[in-house]
């Protein structure tokens, strides 16, 4: 039974899911009041309980506190419902790259009550604007490097009608700034249900129609309340690093709710690549840090080579298969685990997880407390102990998505399946056994094999192509395309680099094929459909 809500755009509320289609909720344990503003909880809260004089955010050559963070979301959350007209329930999309301005924008569009859809900076015009579509978001909060796809974006958009540019350096020098500057530093913030949805997160890799998941405000305080207090054990001493974006609920979670809700303080890189990562662990002692194994790996030769990690006590391995060898390096190295675990946009964040105590190496783990899973067959039944199937869960959080009959194909009977094959063993850990989908994992991105298929077939120079997996030692998979070429197109080098060019300038660029392949034909079955496993396993 939902709440009440205090959106005045319903636009959300009245496309969640029917009752039917949801997702069993077990919420017991997790007690909010029915007026519920999570903005308001990651701040002005904090500096009541006694942390305005803890740094919350570092970033860009700058420190903040949480008193300084507080007054800058609450100057900017004036600004947005007074220069900019928001009004609790707009959809507001934001697009930064990792900073501390893109976490201001984020908390003070929440504590407007808008509903806030976070992107990532290497998104196109083409892509931001299904999103924007999906969503029916008139307002946009862009970093001003970052302006001319969102730009481009606005001229063929039906719903997206202001572009406002804020500084992702710590100068404080564009509209949003300005406009904020002269506002006040106490804010009333909205009144929102904590059954309002506060962010709608974009699984990563859709094409076509996207699919939009929907969180409510108390969805972002329970990943912090259970898995944050229960697996990584968070306090105001830590210092959180990582390089997921925070446009995934992953990143998120990871660099900016975990701190806040705790505390403690989050460094944000723009360019979090394994060495700039190791700079600031080293420079700010972090304890705390979310990446892909192929990041865990490069740390390590790092160490080898007199890099002092020694400060980390948490190190947090999600996005892809955590190699066996990574882990036990890691431990022999640090004599500390590596916290594999398993999430989704769907259900927000880590559901499952190995503890410090609790671990062993090939393994996700446990379920989270407050949640329940099970490897099922086709029909939704318990397989056995050690057979493979499709991984099932439900717990305080669950799948809701946006207005999409695919709510039908993620959620089974109250049960969350998730697209996972796993393995139960016989003490009841789970074992990531592959991915039920056409998802491409590589070095922690999802990336959908049709969306980069279809930026291929936009080519002129390719006739049909194909895209799968290929396994790569640093990436754990690289994309693999095998494409047809026209009659009189070289089968060259030129060529690869011609067709590699396009898809970065259609689609992210991380997206791109690493790997291209050219073949006289596609293996297909009698009715024409194109066997990728075949190609996979030629590879």
């Amino acid at each position: 039974m939902l709440g009440p809500s205090g959106h005045v755009d319903s636009f959300t509320r009245d496309r969640l899911p029917a009752p039917g289609d949801w997702p069993d909720l077990r919420l017991e344990g997790f007690d909010y009041p029915e007026w519920l503003n999570a903005g308001v909880e990651l701040t002005d809260r904090m500096v009541e309980r006694g942390f305005g004089d803890h740094t919350a955010l570092i970033g860009n050559g700058r420190m903040r506190t949480y008193k300084e963070l507080t007054d800058w979301t609450n100057r900017i959350a004036h600004a947005l419902v007074s220069d900019y007209g928001v009004r609790p329930g707009n959809r507001v999309l934001i697009r930064s790259a990792n900073n501390p301005a893109m976490v201001a924008a984020w908390l003070a569009a929440t504590k407007a009550g808008a509903v806030v859809v976070n992107t990532m900076p290497m998104l196109r015009a083409g892509e931001l604007g299904r999103i924007m579509d999906k969503a029916e978001a008139s307002l946009a909060l862009c970093d001003t490097r970052l302006m001319d796809e969102m730009v481009q974006c606005a001229k063929s958009s039906n719903v997206l009608t202001k572009v406002v540019g804020f500084d992702g350096t710590a100068n404080h020098d564009a509209e949003l700034d300005r406009a904020a500057l002269s506002k006040p530093v106490r804010f009333e913030a909205a009144k929102t249900g904590r059954d309002d949805v506060a962010l709608l997160g974009f699984t990563s890799g859709t094409t076509g129609n996207p699919k939009a998941t929907m969180h409510f405000h108390r969805d972002l305080l329970i990943i912090a309340d259970g898995y944050a207090r229960e697996v990584l054990g968070v306090t105001p001493r830590d210092v959180f690093v990582g390089s997921p974006p925070l446009a995934f609920t992953f990143g998120l979670g990871g660099l900016a709710v975990f701190p806040l809700r705790f505390g403690a303080a989050a460094c944000l890189l723009e360019n979090a690549s394994p060495p700039n990562l190791i700079d600031i662990i080293q420079q700010y002692r972090a304890t705390v840090c979310f990446t892909a194994p192929t990041a865990y790996r490069v740390m390590l030769k790092a160490m080898d080579d007199g890099a002092d990690l020694s400060s980390l006590r948490a190190a947090v391995s999600a996005g892809e298969t955590l190699p066996a060898p990574i882990y036990e390096d890691w431990i022999a190295r640090t004599g500390k685990p590596m916290l594999d675990g398993i999430g989704a946009t769907e259900m927000l964040h880590i559901f499952i997880s190995n503890r410090f105590d609790d671990h062993r190496p090939g393994c996700t783990g446990r379920p989270v407390t407050g949640y329940e899973a099970r490897v099922v067959d086709a029909e939704g039944n318990e397989v056995p102990r050690g057979q493979v199937g499709r991984l099932a869960v439900r717990g305080p959080t669950g799948c809701r998505y946006l207005d999409d009959p695919r709510q039908h194909d993620y959620v089974e009977d109250g049960w969350n399946i998730t697209g996972d094959s796993f393995v139960q063993d016989a003490e009841g850990y789970f074992h990531f056994a592959a991915r039920n989908d056409d998802m491409i994992v590589s070095s922690g991105y999802n990336i959908a094999a049709p969306e980069v298929e279809a930026a291929l077939l936009g080519h002129p120079d390719v006739v049909e192509c194909a895209v799968v997996s290929a396994p790569d030692a640093a990436r754990g998979q690289i994309v693999c395309a095998h494409v047809v070429l026209a009659e009189d197109v070289a089968p060259d080098a030129a060529t690869v680099e011609r067709l590699q060019a396009h898809v970065k300038a259609v689609i992210a660029p991380y997206k791109y094929p690493r790997r291209v392949l050219f073949c006289g034909a596609l293996p297909k079955t009698a009715t024409g459909k194109i066997q990728r496993f075949r190609l996979r396993d030629g590879i």
